[in-house]
This record gives structure tokens, C-alpha cells and sequence, in this order.
């Protein structure tokens, strides 16, 4: 299984990030490609304890939908709601300059990746460094996917 953890991995997800244009169509969801950009920028940024998040958990989300999420092969599911924090359309990080926001998720990533604590997750509670790491790979896979990159 895929994760940041490995740097090959890492290389490929990169890649595919630095792939994505600003006018990649989506294949699904209301994001456009600089919003998902944004996004997955905003999402290390609140595990890395510097961007405030609101919780959305329990029992069940951090057990049962954290395994599933993280331990199958499950591509995950198109169109779930996020975080009023991490929705571009609401309190997230407004796109202003592809490029410049680009950049900063890259940079943002190396920092996630070499990170040694991180606040937990909103929905999955808190996690070891192995889960961050298959976490980030594949909510960043997730999204790349919604452009076809």
C-alpha cells in the first residue's frame, strides 16, 4: 500500500500534483482544480496544529471508518463533505495565484512528511505515524483522481 512514508511514493504523488493544471476538467465533486489544491494544502496545514479545525468524530469514525479508510484497497467515496475549515467555498483558503498555492501544498507535504507530532485528525482522531502517512498519500490520491492526474 501506497504511503508518504516512502519516498518513491512521495516522488510519484508530487508529480502527479505538479500534472495538475489549472484547467484540469473534474470527473466529479464542485472543486475545481486550484480549490482541491487549497484544500489538500489546508488539510496538512490543520494537522500540522497551524490552521484550526473543527472536530467531526466518534466512535465509529475512529475505528471502523479510519480502518476502512486506511487498511482497504476502497477507492474512497466521491462527494463526501468536508470540514466547513477545509471547504475553498466556505472558511477554506481562497485560491488567489495556481502556482504560488501549488508550491506551498509541495512544501507543506516535505513538512507533513518530516513532522514528528500531529494534531489529530477531525474525523479519524488521533494517529501514528505510519497511518499519517498512508493518510495523506491517499487523500491527496483521492483528489488528484477527481482531476485525472
Amino acid at each position: 500500500m501506497k504511503t508518504l512514508m516512502v519516498p518513491g511514493d512521495r516522488q510519484e504523488i508530487l508529480e502527479r500534483v505538479h500534472n495538475l493544471r489549472l484547467d484540469s476538467p473534474r470527473q466529479w465533486g464542485r472543486m475545481s482544480a486550484h480549490q482541491a489544491i487549497c484544500h489538500l494544502n489546508d488539510s496538512f496545514l490543520a494537522v500540522l496544529g497551524e490552521k484550526p479545525v473543527s472536530p467531526a468524530t466518534g466512535w465509529f469514525q475512529r475505528s471502523v471508518m479510519k480502518w476502512v479508510a486506511l487498511k482497504t484497497p476502497m477507492p474512497w467515496p466521491k462527494d463526501l463533505k468536508t470540514r466547513p475549515e477545509m471547504d475553498q467555498t466556505v472558511s477554506g483558503t481562497k485560491p488567489v495565484d495556481f502556482d504560488y498555492d501549488r508550491a506551498a501544498l509541495c512544501a507543506s507535504t516535505e513538512r507533513f512528511v518530516s513532522a514528528v507530532q500531529w494534531a489529530p485528525h477531525p474525523i479519524f482522531g488521533p494517529m501514528v505515524a505510519e497511518e499519517w502517512m498512508r493518510w495523506g498519500y491517499l487523500h491527496m490520491d483521492h483528489h488528484l483522481r477527481q482531476f485525472g492526474c
